[in-house]
């Protein structure tokens, strides 16, 4: 029997308990980001460790006769299993572009206030990156646009709320849009006063298997015809969101459209009350 065989599956089988704990610790926040990745980091190194065992063994298990085969295979499958995803992910990081930041309006993003002040030090900036930015996004995600709408602002908003609970992100804040007077309307008609008119809704949202907190604003501004909604998706960590941001922003504002623009059902006609039933009436005898 191949030693080379039974230690690569042993630490093919340890790497994998290895890589669960470590997915369990990113998700639960147990340790700080950076040490909980090392330990991510480390189990796939395990991994790739133990297919290079395993491909040893089978050297010696081709050359000598050797027993120890289906521990080689199994340790391969193990590892191979480990590093597919990690390699996929490294593939689409070296295809998109360096950002961690997208929005619907690069010019006057919305800005993150209640998040600003939850975000550990460590994380990415909270300030857009400007020109720099807005041309990578606009290069890698042209379709990335804001919303326009002829639905009320409060009618957007409300939409906007039920989509983000619909999708279990957790809300840090939620202030309606306010309604204008008459000489807010005119400001608004001149281009004045348009962000204490807005209604904002700040969420975190969650990456699938990490579970990596990502932040969410939706801006719900008045105009002369409706409403534009505008929305930003940004990384905590990272240089790269691997798309992550770009498909959330397009999904959520996909969503939404989709109930806005969704026909009112038609009511039922009402059906009227049958009437009460009269008895006959009794035919009068006439005297001549």
């Amino acid at each position: 029997m191949s030693r080379l065989a039974i230690w690569s599956r042993r630490l093919a089988l340890f790497s994998l308990v290895a890589t669960m704990v470590a997915v369990i610790i990113v998700r639960s926040g147990a340790l700080d980001i950076v040490p909980a990745l090392s330990t991510l980091a480390g189990a796939l190194v395990l991994a790739v460790v133990a297919i290079l065992l395993a491909f040893g063994a089978g050297i010696f298990i081709w050359r000598d006769g050797r027993g120890g085969l289906r521990h080689a295979v199994a340790a391969v499958l193990i590892g191979l299993a480990l590093i597919a995803y990690p390699g996929y992910l490294a593939v689409r990081a070296y295809q998109l572009p360096q950002i961690y930041d997208v929005t619907t309006d690069p010019i006057d993003p919305p800005q993150f206030d209640a998040i600003a002040r939850l975000r550990p030090r460590d994380a990415n900036p909270i300030v857009y990156e400007g020109l720099y930015a807005a041309e990578l996004q606009q290069a890698a995600y042209p379709d990335i646009e804001p919303e326009d709408t002829t639905t009320s602002p409060q009618e957007a908003f409300d939409v906007a709320m039920k989509v983000i609970t619909k999708r279990r992100w957790r809300v840090v804040d939620a202030r309606p849009p306010r309604e204008l007077s008459a000489t807010q309307v005119s400001d608004a008609r001149a281009g004045k006063d348009d962000h204490a008119r807005d209604g904002i809704i700040e969420a975190v949202a969650r990456s699938l298997i990490l579970g990596f907190r990502e932040d969410v604003v939706v801006r719900i501004r008045p105009t002369s015809d409706g409403t534009r909604i505008d929305v930003r998706s940004a990384s905590r960590y990272g240089r790269t969101d691997l798309g992550s941001n770009a498909a959330r922003v397009r999904d959520l504002l996909s969503d939404i459209d989709d109930i806005l623009t969704a026909p009112a059902a038609e009511k039922p006609p009402e059906k009227k009350p049958p009437r009460p039933s009269q008895p006959p009436a009794r035919g009068r005898s006439v005297r001549r």
